[in-house]
């Protein structure tokens, strides 16, 4: 679990991982910002992926040819990011389905 927190990037990681303990205290606080912290997230992990993947292109433009293999390992962990940010999102809706008032 730790070395997916570290191969994602410390910073994208540790924001998210922020608006998950912001979300799990909306939960108990502020239901009404459940959805809405949830969405952040996944905006979040998309933003530092598409980030993520900016530099990875540079990387390979300065490098000039590179093999598939480096390309697809690259790939893999650019796409850390914007799971666990679905995650998180996927956690928001679940929360605010269990909070609504049940008819």
């Amino acid at each position: 679990m730790f070395q997916l927190f570290y191969e994602g990037g410390w910073l994208g990681m540790s924001i998210l991982t922020v608006e998950l303990i912001g979300l799990l205290f909306a939960a108990w606080k502020a239901p009404a910002w459940v959805k809405e912290i949830g969405l952040l997230a996944l905006i979040t992990g998309i933003a530092y992926t598409l980030f993520g993947f900016r530099q990875a292109m540079h990387a390979i433009q300065l490098a000039g040819d590179i093999s598939p293999t480096l390309l697809a390992g690259g790939a893999r962990v650019a796409c850390i990011p914007i799971l666990y940010g679905l995650m998180i999102y996927v956690v928001s809706l679940l929360i605010r389905m269990f909070q609504k008032p049940r008819i």
